[in-house]
């Protein structure tokens, strides 16, 4: 108890010295004008407000294919097939169910949900990795009859212990991934495996519409300003341009434009081929798959269309937003540094669409990479395994409509694997860049946890 009384002398409530601005009223209306105001199941499927004529037709049109179930070819139904040979699942929307988020991991042990799936990259000793040369880029774990499937995703957990400055204990559960009934033969020591979940859909257009100045100029590589975050833009190659951009999309920021991800999403998740991605995700190795590829399953005015949809669905309106509870929740934020990656706002930059346009946005992220420590690298080695981004660094998720997860979706599983159960946990995976952050959030009070958990579930 006396450790406990000196800690809290010397620390207090851990503030990291960042002050707090004065709350903007805008703030409740997250996605700017096109804010929806439905906080039920649907809350995340509803394009942003304003939206009208020709481009509401071609989200409705897009709402259509994001949520068609795909099947083999050849087939009758010509529009939705090319399934395969190799995929994780048959539509855009098992994953992403009601444009929410993916559970990705059970409550116990056992096998995987379909809404979690892994990269697999091989160390070929230089700091680089390349993809599996047998596996390929992604763990497939479905296949079209005919085809060999490549295998299983099971998981199991380890129990780690840690207590708050107040002397209570917490419980986390480290997931401990295995592959079973391989096809292929075993992936190899070398192999890093990275898990990602499917994220919630909303206010990607208002992301996307934010310049690439406002997001550099939240650049700090070397850490110059001494606060221990180092964030840093990820330079991808884009296929659309042929020429190196900012990525911006995907748990590493390895995308830099919303049509590219969906079309490397169409093509690993699914099995689906566009002009993007022309080539299925078929190794030498794996005969079967070779055998039955096909080519351009969607063309590219059908994949605009799922881009116009995945464009304009909304952020939700905040919930509790006056709420004295939630106000000091918002204090503790700013003052456990928390701030310094989820950046609270941006203004976007100019665009034909009048609701994406020169607004005020809160998505409280900075769309940087960020080292978040061995607990949750991909491999405690720095390996570059997504263009710039290393196998210690995740981009910084947007965490508007996180207190909607499980209004929508049904579970309040969080990170980059589901690995968190709830958001007290989310907090206290926090490591690296993270760490100083996670440890002020151990020193408060229950009252004062409560209170910043209260604020995220606001957003």
């Amino acid at each position: 108890m006396i450790k406990i009384f000196v800690a809290l002398i010397l620390f207090g409530s851990m503030s990291t010295g960042a002050s707090v601005p004065k709350l903007d009223p805008r703030e409740e209306f997250p996605g700017g004008i096109g804010t929806t105001e439905d906080n039920s199941v649907q809350a995340f499927s509803h394009p942003l407000s304003g939206t009208r004529g020709q481009i509401r037709r071609d989200f409705s049109v897009g709402n259509s294919f994001f949520n068609s179930v795909w099947v083999s070819s050849p087939s009758s139904t010509t529009a939705r097939d090319g399934l395969g040979p190799n995929y994780n699942a048959v539509s855009c929307s098992a994953c992403h169910f009601k444009d929410g988020r993916g559970r990705g991991l059970p409550e116990v042990e056992g096998p995987i949900d379909i809404s979690l799936l892994f990269r697999l990259r091989v160390k070929n000793g230089t700091r680089e990795v390349i993809p599996h040369p047998t596996y390929g880029g992604q763990f497939q774990p479905q296949s079209i009859p005919g085809v060999l499937n490549e295998g299983d995703a099971v998981v199991s957990y380890k129990k780690l212990f840690s207590h708050y400055a107040d002397g209570s204990i917490y419980e986390l559960a480290q997931p401990i991934y295995n592959f079973v009934r391989l096809n292929f033969g075993p992936l190899g020591e070398n192999t890093i495996t990275s898990p990602r979940v499917a994220p919630q859909m909303i206010g990607l257009g208002l992301l996307e519409a934010i310049s690439e100045v406002e997001i550099i100029k939240n650049e700090d590589p070397y850490d110059l300003d001494g606060d221990g975050i180092s964030g840093r833009a990820n330079r991808v190659f884009s296929v659309v341009d042929q020429a190196l951009r900012l990525g911006r999309f995907g748990w590493k920021a390895g995308k830099p434009s919303l049509v590219e991800q969906n079309a490397a999403a169409f093509n690993g998740d699914i099995g689906i081929t566009s002009p993007l991605f022309p080539a299925e995700e078929c190794t030498t190795g794996q005969a079967d798959c070779l055998a039955q590829m096909t080519t351009e399953d969607v063309p590219m005015d059908r994949l605009n269309l799922v881009t116009t949809y995945s464009r304009l669905l909304a952020p939700p309106k905040r919930r509790d937003f006056s709420s004295q509870k939630v106000q000091n929740g918002r204090d503790h934020f700013y003052k456990l540094g928390c701030t310094s990656c989820h950046t609270p706002s941006f203004t976007t930059g100019l665009s034909e669409l009048e609701n994406l346009s020169v607004q005020k946005i809160y998505p409280y992220t900075d769309l940087l990479l960020h080292d978040m420590g061995d607990a949750l690298a991909d491999d405690v080695e720095d390996y570059q395994n997504e263009d710039l981004a290393t196998t210690r660094e995740w981009r910084t998720p947007p965490l508007w409509g996180l207190g909607l997860v499980q209004t929508v979706n049904g579970h309040t599983r969080f990170m980059h694997d589901g690995r968190a159960r709830d958001l007290t946990e989310a907090v206290l995976w926090h490591g690296g860049e993270g760490q100083k952050s996670k440890e002020a959030f151990t020193q408060l009070s229950k009252g004062e946890r409560e209170e910043l958990i209260e604020f995220l579930k606001s957003l």
